[in-house]
C-alpha cells in the first residue's frame, strides 16, 4: 500500500455565494482574521505530512499563486524598515510546501476539476480538500488535523476511499450530501451503502454529512472519465465515487474530530472570523472584551 503524499485543492469556483466580495478576487483568498482561507488548508496539509500540493485554479485566480510565491519587493521593504517579525511571516509563506498549479479551463464541476489533477497524482492515493471548508482542531485537547485523521484511518483500513463526515442537525440535512451507512466498522467509521445529495428531512438516511475532506484511490480518474455530466452540465465527483463503489471498491465515511467552517457562505465566513479571532494570540483578549461590551449594549436595547 502506497503512502499518501499528495493533496489536491480545487479552487476554480466563482464564489457566487459571497458576492460582491469575490467579484475581483478568489473566494479562497478572502481573509479569516489575518490569513486567506486557503492558507489554513495548506497549513493543515503540511501538519498532516503531505509533501506535494496541487491547487486547481481558474480565471482571475492569479492572486493565489502570488500569495504562495516569493515577494521580493515586499520582503526588501520589510527588511529595510527593520520589521523582522513580519519579514519572517511573509518569507515563511513562500517556503510552506511544494505547491503546483493547473488551470481548469471550463467550469465543468468538481469531478472535472479533480480530473485535471490526474498527471500530478499518477498512481498514488491522495487527499482532496475543498476550498470552502476550513477546519479547526484543538491541539490542547489532543486533536490532530482532520487530513491526518483521514490518512491514519486509510492506513488502518489498508486502503479504500474515505469521506470525511460529521453529524449535522436533522433540519439541515437538505443542505448537504448525506451518507447512507451499510455497516458500522468502529465508533467513528461506517462502510457506505449510498450517498444522497441534499435529501429532504424525511428522505435522509442519516445525519452524516460529507464535509469537504476525501481520501481517494487513483482509480477514481478512470471513473471520472466515464461519468456523464449532470445538472448544469457538470461532472460530479460523488457520481464517480459511487460508481467505484458499485464496481467493488470499498467506500467508508469517517466522523472526524474538529470544527468546520463554511467559508463559501457569508455567515459562515463571519463566524470563522469571530472564532479564529478569539483564538488569535494578538487579538483574543481585545476581542473578548469587545464582545462583552457589545453584548451589554445589545441587552440594554432589549
Amino acid at each position: 500500500m502506497k503512502k499518501i503524499r499528495k493533496a489536491v485543492i480545487p479552487a476554480a469556483g466563482l464564489g457566487t455565494r459571497v458576492l460582491p466580495a469575490t467579484k475581483a478576487q478568489p473566494k479562497e483568498m478572502l481573509a479569516i482574521v489575518d490569513k486567506p482561507a486557503l492558507q489554513y488548508l495548506v497549513e493543515e496539509l503540511i501538519e498532516s505530512g503531505i509533501e506535494e500540493i496541487l491547487i486547481v485554479t481558474g480565471r482571475n485566480k492569479v492572486s493565489i499563486e502570488n500569495h504562495f510565491d516569493y515577494s521580493y519587493e515586499l520582503e526588501k521593504t520589510l527588511e529595510e524598515s527593520g520589521k523582522k517579525d513580519l519579514l519572517k511571516v511573509v518569507h515563511d509563506i513562500s517556503k510552506m510546501s511544494n505547491i503546483y498549479y493547473v488551470r481548469q479551463k471550463k467550469p465543468l464541476g468538481l469531478g472535472h476539476a479533480i480530473g485535471c489533477a490526474e498527471a500530478f497524482v499518477g498512481s498514488e492515493p491522495f487527499v482532496v480538500l475543498l476550498g470552502d471548508d476550513v477546519m479547526y482542531t484543538d491541539t490542547l485537547k489532543g486533536q490532530i488535523p482532520v487530513t491526518k485523521q483521514l490518512i491514519n484511518k486509510y492506513e488502518e483500513l489498508k486502503g479504500g476511499n474515505i469521506l470525511g463526515v460529521q453529524e449535522v442537525p436533522k433540519e439541515n440535512v437538505n443542505k448537504y450530501g448525506i451518507i447512507k451507512p451499510l455497516r458500522q466498522i468502529d465508533p467513528l467509521t461506517v462502510e457506505v451503502e449510498d450517498f444522497i445529495e441534499k435529501p429532504s428531512v424525511e428522505e435522509a438516511p442519516s445525519r452524516l454529512a460529507a464535509l469537504g475532506r476525501y481520501v481517494l484511490e487513483p482509480k477514481i480518474f478512470e471513473f471520472l472519465k466515464n461519468t456523464k455530466p449532470g445538472k448544469g452540465g457538470e461532472i460530479q465527483l460523488t457520481d464517480a465515487i459511487l460508481d467505484m463503489k458499485k464496481s467493488g471498491d470499498k467506500l467508508y465515511a469517517y466522523n472526524f474530530e474538529g470544527l468546520r467552517y463554511d467559508t463559501g457562505d457569508k455567515f459562515g465566513m463571519f463566524i470563522a472570523n469571530i472564532e479564529f479571532g478569539l483564538r488569535h494570540p494578538e487579538l483574543k483578549d481585545r476581542a473578548k472584551e469587545y464582545l462583552k461590551e457589545l453584548m451589554e449594549k445589545l441587552n440594554k436595547i432589549k
